[in-house]
């Protein structure tokens, strides 16, 4: 899989503050690529596969929402998650 294609695919429209970025190429040598995402997209062209095995790409991505995508791995598969602050319950304003 082309590890830039999967992140611009992944972010879609969001606008991204910050990316920061792991790339285990090997069992001792990894690359970490942070900045903004034209400083960052660049660098991610590279094929990687994220099927069964070690984890090969590990990171996270800001939004300027406030919400944020990060690297998650399952039984040697890798994927990216968006994830946002869950809300507070009915009421819980009242006792903070």
């Amino acid at each position: 899989m082309n590890a830039r294609d999967e992140l611009v695919k992944h972010i879609a429209n969001r606008d991204v503050k910050y990316i920061k970025v792991v790339y285990q190429k090997s069992y001792d040598e990894s690359c970490t690529f942070t900045g903004t995402l034209p400083e960052v997209l660049p660098l991610m062209d590279f094929e990687y596969y994220n099927g069964f095995g070690s984890q090969e790409i590990d990171g996270v991505i800001w939004y300027t929402d406030g919400t944020w995508s990060e690297r998650v791995e399952y039984d040697g598969s890798e994927w990216w998650v968006h994830k946002e602050c869950p809300k507070l319950p009915e009421g819980a304003e009242d006792k903070c």
